[in-house]
């Protein structure tokens, strides 16, 4: 006989939670159960001497956390470690190359300065970083932003030079191309030099968390509007234009209409060049997308676009035989380091600060989610403190502000890159560029490079795929990435990132000012208490409402708080004592037309009623009768009552005045409490206590409720008994108070 089991049969035994113990309220467990530490307050002088004592250890732990390359070179594994990052060094730096002359042309520099920033940064990184897959150097959006401040504070207009062509009526008006390029580097120079001061100090000064401020939604927004931005700044060296670079807000559409109002004059050869570049380019990347599984290491697409380009440039001398234009003069070496001008930094400060913070939380969102792949640790402090030192020593060897760009940490993670000794590599790579071979890329046409920036944005154009996930998922992330996306297109980047971030606060604010409040039933036979709009086995429990919100109480919601108590349990005390007061102005109103209808006419008066106080028997006497006895027909033991009409009227008045006898405040998710929110709760309490509403309070943490003994919380109608460590001990407690009195039976 085949015999069946199902999965009940064989699954374990539930595990029992069993709990017996009195029914604690905060006074028993203050004073009886639990005891605070006695912990004597440290002086000023002896908190100083505990943070700067001086030890071997602690100069060791120091020196670590500064040099965070101590940490893992001496132990480092070079079997295991040294063929993956020189193969992700090597891949990493010849992507390096195009993207530093790329974005140097959206910062607004000439493209060795793009080199430039891919070498120092990377170099200083190796040491000071601890993340071991970023890629340090040149991205879309900084680059961008100091293009913006750039033109901003050098715009064309400051070196236009009218020259005399023939004849003194015939002028010619052209542009100091190399005197604006050199105020342009310098005004580079310095806001770059100002990033990381304010980095460096943020860093010092443990200001790590500001990050979180800037939320996922409003990255990614903010990103996409900055990706909108760069593709319309590059439209005019994809179709070979010559049109004004606008800042502030509206540049965008104002460079969107100067391009479309000189679309006739595009050179054909140009657009060409730059289609082509475009097309081989996705066509590669399609394909290290496809095959990244298969291929050990990804096609390197921007630097055979731009050898090619190159090439072809120079054999076909498309500078001038087709007027395309071209990188040029791209000087051999190093430049000796200098002082910025430092005149300049009073306009910058503003501009600073915003693309600090951008380049900040870039870098550490990215290094977290590598960190968190690979199972190490990164530190936000040390990180930000390493992108100053970064910033402001290669400020002064004429670089411009970077972070970390997504597109080449992928590639240094995905070829094998263990540890920052791959980004040390692509620094040396950049550097014999820089070196030997930089004169190469003259010829260079400008199309290919923003063909380069064009095809790269490609991945920050799919972001716009989030509009229909946080439609389903977050209504008010959604709107958080919106504005961002459209206060960053239309206002600018600086203006667009402050208005984006002041949102996201107002959206935190108004989530606090609009939480969900509920009344929670008992689950039957646990301590469970949940929704009973929820859950259909959430019962409430007889004259007992249980009120929750998931939002702490302060200044700006506590009379929201109030008000969601009132609406959900139904029990407004306001009115409650209005009834009440038209109740006693009734049975008031009753008994002196009573009184005075006995007046006027005493002698319709047909019985008198005396009351036996000793007997506790009713006499009735009768016109025209005896007395009659009101105990007949009553049994042994028993007494039967006659009220009059004003004993009914009290009774009456005595009535409940609603069902509800007792509310507890589940306060679980409440993490503080100000006075404000102190004061109004206990004005509440003092009201329902006016028509005999008990109010309890229930879940309170121990921080909060050392937060409500500073308020002096606990005076008055306030009191420690009232408050209990869980709802169920509060609900025990209401029954018990409320039971009728057990009457023992008559023997």
């Amino acid at each position: 006989m085949e015999q069946h089991v199902t999965p009940c049969e064989d699954a374990p035994p539930p595990l029992m939670y069993r709990v017996e113990r009195p029914v604690f309220d905060e006074a028993y467990l203050h004073t009886q159960l639990l005891h605070p530490r006695e912990r004597s307050p440290k002086t000023i002088r002896q908190r100083l001497a505990q943070q700067l004592h001086c030890s071997s250890e602690r100069a060791k732990a120091i020196a670590l956390s500064f040099l965070p390359i101590l940490t893992w070179l001496p132990s480092y594994p070079v079997k295991e470690y040294l063929f993956g990052d020189l193969v992700s060094g090597l891949s990493t730096g010849v992507m390096q190359l195009p993207q530093g002359l790329a974005y140097a042309m959206l910062a607004a520099v000439p493209p060795v300065y793009g080199l430039y920033s891919s070498f120092y940064p990377v170099l200083l990184y190796t040491f000071f970083g601890t993340s071991r897959h970023i890629s340090i150097g040149t991205f879309a959006v900084i680059s961008l932003m100091i293009g913006g401040v750039v033109v901003r504070e050098a715009p064309d207009s400051m070196f236009t030079i009218q020259a005399l062509n023939g004849t003194a009526t015939n002028t010619t008006v052209f542009i100091d191309t190399e005197a604006r390029d050199a105020r342009r580097v310098h005004v580079a120079v310095v806001l770059t030099t100002l990033v990381g001061v304010i980095q460096l100090v943020l860093g010092l000064l443990r200001f790590g968390f500001v990050a979180i401020y800037l939320t996922e939604p409003l990255v990614r927004g903010f990103t996409t509007a900055a990706a909108v931005h760069v593709f319309i700044s590059q439209l005019k060296y994809l179709l070979g234009i010559q049109t004004p670079r606008f800042s502030g807000p509206l540049s965008a559409l104002h460079s969107v209409m100067a391009v479309f109002s000189d679309i006739t004059s595009t050179n054909v050869t140009t657009l060409i060049v730059g289609g082509v570049c475009m097309v081989v380019l996705y066509c590669v990347k399609d394909l290290n997308e496809r095959f990244k599984k298969k291929l050990p290491v990804p096609i390197p697409g921007e630097i055979i676009v731009v050898m090619v380009s190159t090439g072809i440039s120079y054999g076909l001398s498309l500078s001038e035989n087709y007027q395309v234009d071209v990188v040029r003069t791209i000087p051999s070496g190093l430049l000796p380091p200098a002082i910025p001008d430092f005149s300049l930094l009073p306009n910058l400060v503003t501009d600073s600060i915003a693309i600090a913070v951008v380049g900040f939380s870039m870098g550490i969102s990215l290094a977290k989610i590598f960190a968190l792949k690979h199972g190490y640790s990164v530190d936000g402090n040390q990180e930000l403190i390493a992108l100053g030192l970064c910033n402001f020593v290669s400020s002064f060897f004429h670089t411009f502000a970077i972070t970390c760009s997504m597109s080449r940490s992928l590639v240094q993670e995905s070829t094998g890159g263990n540890t920052q000794i791959a980004g040390l590599l692509a620094s040396m790579v950049v550097l014999l560029v820089v070196v030997a071979i930089g004169f190469v890329f003259q010829p260079l046409p400008q199309t290919a490079l923003a063909a380069i920036i064009m095809v790269n944005l490609l991945g920050m154009f799919k972001q716009f795929r989030d509009i229909p996930a946080l439609w389903r998922t977050s209504k008010i992330e959604l709107a958080i990435w919106l504005v961002a996306f459209v206060a960053s297109v239309l206002l600018g980047l600086d203006l667009g990132l402050l208005v984006a971030l002041g949102f996201a606060i107002l959206s935190v604010i108004y989530r606090t000012q609009s939480p969900k409040s509920v009344i929670l039933g008992q689950v039957l036979d646990t301590g469970l208490y949940c929704d009973v709009d929820e859950y259909e086995k959430a019962a409430e429990c007889t004259g007992i409402k249980i009120f929750h919100s998931n939002s702490s109480i302060y200044f700006a919601n506590s009379d929201l708080y109030l008000n969601a108590l009132k609406e959900k349990t139904g029990v407004d005390p306001v009115h409650l004592q209005a009834i009440q007061k038209a109740r006693k102005r009734k049975l008031k109103k009753e008994s002196a037309e009573r009184e005075s209808q006995n007046h006027k006419s005493p002698q319709k008066m047909s019985a008198v009623v005396k009351l036996d106080v000793e007997l506790g028997v009713t006499h009735e006497v009768v016109a025209g009768g005896g007395s009659q006895n009101h105990l007949e027909g009553q049994g042994n033991g028993q007494v039967a009552e006659t009220h009059t009409e004003s004993d009914s009227e009290e009774t009456r008045f005595l009535e409940p005045l609603c069902p509800v006898h007792t509310l507890i405040l589940d306060w679980t998710p409440v993490n503080f409490i100000d006075s404000v929110g102190a004061k109004a709760i206990k004005l509440v309490i003092k009201e329902y206590a006016a028509v005999d509403v008990c109010v309890f309070i229930a879940g309170c943490s121990r921080t909060l409720l050392a937060e409500l003994r500073t308020l002096q919380f606990f005076t008055g109608v306030a009191t420690p008994e009232m408050v209990f460590p869980t709802v169920h001990d509060a609900v025990l407690h209401s029954r018990r108070r409320t039971a009728p009195p057990t009457i023992p039976a008559i023997q």
